[in-house]
This record gives structure tokens, C-alpha cells and sequence, in this order.
């Protein structure tokens, strides 16, 4: 199986030298804790604890799965004890205010763990990572009463928390909805349905679950205008806090999955179980968005994650899998046959694996900034500084979820071919990779929803251009400042014709949208990969800069690390950055050639 080990160098790379987040920090009202010294020793021992802790129950969590009985589920072994020490430990409160029993750190420093969390061990990443997302919604959008009883326990790690949207009928067309509920004369509702896909839905890691329920009142409108959401707690709370009686909150059954199988995604019947209504009455959908937000960038995170672990494994690998000789000469003459890293088609893939997990991070980490500042808006209660946030964030999150999670699988498939047929093989743990990497495309929206999330709704509906924009914007003064640098140009000449074309691909889709509404659909993919494309490429631009530049005038790194970042830099615009013109050149063709066919015409008995 892989074994795990932070990347800190590269992590600390892009903390230090690319994004400057000692500046950053230095400059929030809640960084002043984040001094470097702090940030270096947080990332120390969270690396202690997904290597030592983590990763060795990865593979056996996947090979044992949880289980349930009588309603009641129970996580592999070993996973109940690493809660317990990632409690002890204070990692889920580390980016939450202290007036819960938070750190008060930026939001990005949650980020950051969560990578190497999710790297280590993606299944058990996903039980803190599901309250994460109930926190943040019930810290924007729930009465201060509701925060005071459930913000300390979900804070602490002793409560943890789900989101409940979807039910059998539904898929992502939540205007479907149909579970129940009924107003109390005391203010509580009684809420009945069923939800399915419920992550962390049941478990045994904490003394009580909080789920984040979408549901309708009786009198609502149809469709998603007539959704409200409520807290629903497993248990009610007493008043003292501890937990109190049961609140007909059941657990059905698990799902059966293709992989995260030790992670519960179970089906959830709510018998008329207790709940309180947080957010507006029918503006349920719109405050669920705070939680799928959160939960979309954790799931951009998830593509890093697979395409580093399947990375490490395929590299161990190629260095010690002899077989045949290079086709530039022998590189090992005193053994059998060439390692076949030393194969310039298994170069293609490692680097592919490199580049996707380098160049994701750095996507992520830069995004993290606008978190931190969009977060601090819901802190400070200063509804225009988290809305301005918020746009920019929102633009890049479909990008980020959409292109790194099929990017991830991509990588994660790529480390099984390094293997061969061992890849095949459960034992050496790269097929799990790929089987858990399958569900970051789908869940929190598939790919196709994230496209036109981003077309349809972020470009052409709500900014008409004005978010591609906006960050073609940055890339483009990059570029200019970068055109005179010899050793810049290979970078920055391609990315100042892909920001122009950014932006015309942009115009064009918009003038065939006003006379052919399928057209967004159409496009709607191809726009997103070829959005991810340049995106990346941009973020590789920047690392490259830095690189040459700290190789001509010192950095933290050795002259080693800087040169294999400028390699990989290179192999990055040679070899993925031309996919974005095939992408390009199909978002511009007519949708008739997707919609002309019959539906009785797709098969023929």
C-alpha cells in the first residue's frame, strides 16, 4: 500500500514563498496567531497524525468497511481511536472562534490540514469534514441561541454534523423535496422524510450527530422557493448541554458503495423527529449553500488529495519495478533491466500525477486567501466585505471542484497503469485510490453541474462576462510583467493568448446562447475543463517565476527543489495546457450535433 508522507517542502513553498502568507496572516484581525512559527509547528504535527495515525487504517478501513445492526453503525477498526486523538488533539475547532472553544485561526489553516487529512486517509476525513460544512452554516445563519447550544459541542469534536438535502426522487433537482415540516406552538418544527447519500449520516465516533435538513412547511410554495432548513440533532440537547433523549432520528440502512466504504453514507428517516429552523422561512436552499460551498471546496481538495497519494505510490513504485531497457541507452547496466522510471511514457504519467497535485494545491491555497477574507465578513457581520468575498470565490469554486476532481481520477488511474497488472491488485492499495477518487465527481454536484454552474449561472447570468473578466485580468498583468524575463517567456506568451481567448470564447458562447439556449449545456463542459486548464497553467506561471527567481537569488529550498519545480512547470505547458484547445475548439460547436438525434434513435432493437 502507499505510504503517506506529507509534502511540507512543496506545502511550505507555496505558503512562504508563492503566496505570502505570513504577509497575509500578519494583515487579519484573527492572524495575528498565525505567526510562522505557529503555522510551521500546526503543520508538523498534522503531519505526524495523518502519517502515523491515519494512513496505516486507510487501506484495512476500505477492506473492512462499517457495518450496521439494529439501525446502529459501527466505523472500521481503529477509526473510533484516531477520533478520539483528532479531538484530543483540537483539530476541529482549529479554525472556529475561540467563544466556542475554537482556535480563532484563519479559515485556511482548516484547509490545509484537511489536504493532508484527506490524503492520508480520505474516509476518515470525510466525519469531521461534514461537520466543518454544519458549522459554517449554522455560524452564518442560525439565532445566537442555536449557536450557543450547538457551535461548543460541533467545535470541541464531542458532536458531529451532516447536510441532508437530497431524497430518492430528487438526484440534484432539489425543488423535489418532499419531506415535511410541521410548526410547534413552541417554535420547534416536526419534521418527516427520508434522506439518502447522507454522509456521516450514523456512526460511532461521537455522542451525538447533527444534521442540516432541507424540508417544507406546509403551506410553502412548489419548487426550491418553497425550501427551509432546520437543525435536527440525533439526540436532542439537554439543558445542561449533554445529550438528551432520543429524537426518532433513524438509520436505515448504508449504502453500498464503490469505494470511501469506510466512511457511512446512510439513509436517514426522520420519524417526526424535533427540529429548529435556521436561516429565513423558505430561504432554506439559499443558507444550504453555505454548507455546499464548504463542502465543494473540501471536495476540489479530494482531487489533490488522490492525485498526491496515487503520486507517492507510483513513484516508490516506477524507482524500484525493473523491466526491459530505455530506449536511450542502458541507465543501470550493473542491473537485470532499467527501473522503469527511466521510461519516458512512464515519465508522462508521473508527471501528469506531479503536476495535477502540485498545481492543484497551489489552485487551493489561493483560494484559501479569499476564504480567510470571506469568512472574517461573516465574523465581523459585514454583509458587503463577505459578498465581495464571496463573488470571487464563487467563480473559482465550480472550476476548482469540477476540473481537480476529474483531474484527481485522472491521476489516480494514471497510478494504477504505472503499476500494470499490480495495479489491478488490492493489496498494493492503488486501485482503492481510484475507487475513492470515482465519487468526487459526483458528489456536491457533478461535473456537469459545476459546468454550468459556471457558465451558465457565475459568467453569463450573474457577472455577462465580467468574472473571466476579472481573473483573466490577473493573468494577463502577469503575463506583461513576465513577457521581457527570457527565461519567463515560455510561460508568459501562452498565457497572455489564453486570457484573450478566455475572454472571447466567453463573447462568442454568449451571442450563441441569446439565439440557441442549448448552447450553454452544450458548452457548458468543455468551457469548465478549459477553464481548469488555464487556471492551472496560471498558477504554474506563478510557481515558475518564483522558482527562477529564488534559483537566481537564493530561497528556503535547495537549487534541486526549485529546478524540478521549473521542469515541471515546463512538461505542464509542453503536455496538458494544448488539451485546453480541443476543449476550445468543441464549446464553439453547434448543439444540434448533441440534440438532432431522436431519442428512439439512440438504439435500435
Amino acid at each position: 500500500m502507499p505510504t503517506y508522507k506529507a509534502p511540507l517542502r512543496d506545502v511550505r513553498f507555496l505558503l512562504n514563498e508563492v503566496f505570502d502568507y505570513p504577509a497575509h496572516y500578519a494583515g487579519m484581525p484573527n492572524g495575528k496567531d498565525a505567526d510562522p512559527d505557529t503555522v510551521d509547528a500546526i503543520l508538523d504535527e498534522c503531519a505526524k497524525f495523518c502519517e502515523e495515525v491515519l494512513a496505516p487504517i486507510n487501506l484495512s478501513g476500505d477492506e473492512e468497511g462499517c457495518r450496521i445492526e439494529n439501525g446502529a453503525v459501527t466505523t472500521p477498526k481503529g477509526f473510533k481511536d484516531a477520533y478520539e486523538q483528532y479531538v484530543a488533539g483540537g483539530w476541529q475547532g482549529l479554525s472556529h472562534p475561540a467563544e466556542y472553544g475554537g482556535q480563532g485561526l484563519p479559515m485556511s489553516m482548516g484547509l490545509f490540514k484537511t489536504e493532508m487529512m484527506g490524503t492520508a486517509n480520505w474516509s476518515f476525513n470525510m466525519y469531521p469534514g461534514l461537520s466543518l460544512g454544519a458549522m459554517n452554516t449554522i455560524m452564518q445563519h442560525a439565532s445566537d441561541e442555536l449557536k450557543n447550544i450547538y457551535m461548543p459541542p460541533l467545535t470541541e469534536g464531542r458532536w458531529t454534523g451532516t447536510m441532508c438535502l437530497t431524497e430518492p426522487q430528487c438526484g440534484t433537482d432539489l425543488g423535489q423535496v418532499k419531506t415535511r415540516a410541521e410548526p410547534q406552538a413552541d417554535g420547534t418544527y416536526r419534521i418527516t422524510g427520508t434522506k439518502i447519500f447522507i454522509s456521516a449520516g450514523e456512526h460511532d465516533l461521537a455522542e451525538n450527530i447533527v444534521h442540516v435538513v432541507l424540508a417544507r412547511l406546509p403551506d410553502a410554495p412548489a419548487g426550491t422557493r418553497g425550501i427551509s432548513l432546520f437543525i435536527i440533532p440525533k439526540h436532542r440537547p439537554a439543558a445542561d448541554g449533554a445529550v438528551g433523549e432520543f429524537n426518532n432520528v433513524v438509520c436505515s440502512a448504508l449504502e453500498h458503495k464503490m469505494g470511501i466504504k469506510a466512511s457511512a453514507t446512510a439513509v436517514i428517516n426522520f420519524e417526526d423527529s424535533v427540529g429548529w429552523m435556521i436561516a429565513e422561512e423558505n430561504k432554506g436552499l439559499e443558507a444550504m449553500f453555505t454548507f455546499m460551498n464548504t463542502a465543494r471546496i473540501g471536495t476540489a481538495i479530494q482531487g489533490v488529495c488522490h492525485a498526491e497519494l496515487s503520486f507517492q505510490g507510483a513513484l516508490a513504485y516506477a524507482k524500484d519495478r525493473r523491466s526491459m531497457r530505455a530506449l536511450g541507452g542502458k541507465k543501470e547496466p550493473d542491473k537485470v533491466a532499467d527501473a522503469i522510471i527511466h521510461h519516458a511514457d512512464v515519465r508522462r504519467m508521473l508527471l501528469t500525477q506531479k503536476a495535477v497535485a502540485e498545481g492543484g494545491r497551489a489552485m487551493i491555497y489561493f483560494a484559501a486567501q479569499y476564504a480567510d477574507h470571506m469568512t472574517n465578513g461573516i465574523v465581523e457581520n459585514d454583509a458587503r466585505k463577505y459578498k465581495h468575498w464571496d463573488d470571487k470565490l464563487g467563480f473559482l469554486t465550480p472550476i476548482m471542484k469540477g476540473f481537480l476532481t476529474e483531474m484527481g481520477l485522472e491521476s489516480a488511474n494514471q497510478g494504477i497503469q504505472v503499476f500494470g497488472g499490480h495495479g489491478y491488485i488490492k493489496e498494493h492499495g492503488m486501485e482503492q485510490i481510484a475507487r475513492d477518487a470515482r465519487i468526487a465527481t459526483l458528489y456536491e454536484g457533478t461535473t456537469g453541474i459545476q459546468a454550468l454552474d459556471l457558465l451558465g449561472r457565475k459568467v453569463l447570468v450573474m457577472t455577462r462576462g465580467g468574472a473571466v473578466r476579472e481573473f483573466t485580468g490577473m493573468i494577463a498583468k502577469f503575463a506583461v510583467e513576465h513577457m521581457a524575463n527570457a527565461k519567463m517567456r515560455r510561460y508568459a506568451t501562452p498565457l497572455a493568448r489564453y486570457a484573450a481567448e478566455w475572454n472571447v470564447l466567453t463573447m462568442r458562447l454568449m451571442l450563441m446562447a441569446r439565439k440557441d439556449r442549448d448552447q450553454v449545456s452544450a458548452a457548458s463542459h468543455h468551457f469548465l475543463m478549459y477553464s481548469g486548464y488555464v487556471t492551472m497553467a496560471y498558477f504554474w506561471g506563478l510557481q515558475a517565476a518564483v522558482a527562477s527567481d529564488k534559483l537566481a537569488n537564493g530561497g528556503k529550498e535547495s537549487a534541486e527543489f526549485y529546478k524540478a519545480k521549473l521542469a515541471t512547470a515546463r512538461f505542464y505547458f509542453d503536455h496538458l495546457l494544448p488539451r485546453a484547445k480541443g476543449h476550445a475548439s468543441s464549446m464553439l460547436k453547434p448543439s444540434r450535433s448533441l440534440t438532432k438525434l431522436p431519442v428512439e434513435h439512440f438504439a435500435f432493437e
